[in-house]
């Protein structure tokens, strides 16, 4: 699966945390999600259904996971 959103969504689209910015596609071939990584602190937010959840706890990777290894 392949996040599929409108170029003009993800341009507008950023991350919810303070340190946040823009978004980029990811797709993960291990994973059923999709996710949307802040370009700025490196979190992921996973696309389901193909909507984005910016929600900062279901967040993985980035600053606060001290046990996030990169790998989804």
């Amino acid at each position: 699966m392949a996040v599929a959103l409108e170029p003009t969504l993800l341009e507008i689209l950023a991350c919810p945390a303070p340190d946040h910015g823009a978004l980029r596609a990811e797709a993960t071939g291990a994973a059923q999600e999709d996710y949307l990584t802040c370009t700025s602190c490196g979190r992921g937010y996973p696309v389901r259904d193909g909507i984005p959840v910016l929600l900062l706890e279901e967040a993985v990777g980035g600053p606060d996971d001290p046990g996030a290894t990169g790998e989804r």
